[in-house]
């Protein structure tokens, strides 16, 4: 896979988790965060652990060597991924109980600037020189798109703002994932977590409700199906090919399909500055993309004959 197609397929992923917010804010009319993610995580998990089996059939078919059902260290990556995963979404579902999906969007959107510095202390991994005015640009572009204040912000503004460092973290442990090669089982066992721990929050503090399992259908099957087994293991695959710092600079682009979705499907409205705000991320992102290659263009071009 190249880096562009991998890039590409990241903003396909941003353009689904954007959406998604809609769905995950109108659900909480109905369910409990905890029941929500647990039928979420469940969900993908059902989805993703059978198609487990066929690509180990293929990966063993395709290898002249034997090839392990689980390798070693994955079931552990993907336990540490789930709970960061289980962690950042329970404080993102409860932070749209009250906050907007416009919001939830951009606040989320937080995490593209604790990525790179996550990644620093956690692997020593430094960033390229495109990212950090990257970062800068996407960081500012989410103020913007905020209306460029702080005080507004709701109880649910604030669990959305922290859940931007267990996403940061997720990123970062989804590309150790990466590493293992087999992007469905990792992703499947994850979810499995996040529908475990899930269902044991649910059950410890939220009503089962069956009723409100099926009115909620439509918005769980949207975000278990494609906002979560589909575009998770689209994000396992690409960042085979593209460091976490700069995927997380593309997906952040999740909260301009966000603020689209929340206008047009609910009626949410951004201001001037924030339309000005949602342009900068943009730029950063197209910063991520170009800017290296701009550079490699003007290495060749200097180069000797």
């Amino acid at each position: 896979m190249t880096r562009l197609r991998a890039d590409l397929l990241l903003l396909f992923a941003a353009a689904v988790w954007g959406l998604a917010f809609v769905f995950q804010k109108t659900a909480m009319t109905s369910l409990g965060p905890w029941l929500f993610i647990a039928a979420r995580g469940s969900v993908a998990a059902a989805v993703l652990l059978p198609l487990a089996i066929l690509e180990y059939r293929r990966a063993a078919g395709a290898s002249s060597q034997k090839v392990d059902a689980l390798p070693t260290g994955l079931w552990r990556a993907a336990a540490v991924a789930g709970l960061a995963f289980v962690t950042a979404a329970a404080l993102q579902q409860f932070g749209l109980k009250t906050a907007t999906a416009t919001n939830g969007g951009f606040l989320t959107a937080l995490y593209v600037v604790l990525t790179p510095p996550l990644a620093f202390l956690l692997r020593g991994t430094l960033p390229s020189s495109v990212i950090v005015p990257a970062i800068v640009m996407s960081a500012v572009g989410t103020w913007m798109l905020g209306g460029g204040a702080v005080a507004a912000l709701s109880g649910g503004d604030w669990l959305i703002a922290a859940c931007a460092v267990g996403w940061a973290l997720h990123v970062i442990l989804s590309e150790s994932g990466a590493a293992f090669d087999r992007p469905i089982l990792f992703t499947g066992l994850q979810f499995a977590v996040v529908g475990g721990v899930a269902a044991c929050g649910a059950v410890l503090f939220e009503p089962i409700s069956l009723a409100a399992l099926r009115a909620t259908a439509g918005e769980i099957l949207y975000v278990g199906l494609l906002s979560s087994a589909l575009t998770f293991t689209i994000l396992t695959i690409a960042l085979r090919h593209a460091p976490a710092s700069e995927a997380a600079v593309i997906i952040s682009t999740e909260s301009l399909f966000a603020a689209m979705a929340g206008a047009l499907l609910l009626g949410e409205s951004l201001t001037p500055l924030a339309w000005l705000g949602a342009a900068l991320i943009m730029c950063a992102v197209l910063l991520v993309q170009l800017g290296p290659r701009t550079r490699k263009a003007q290495a060749a071009g200097e180069a000797p004959g």
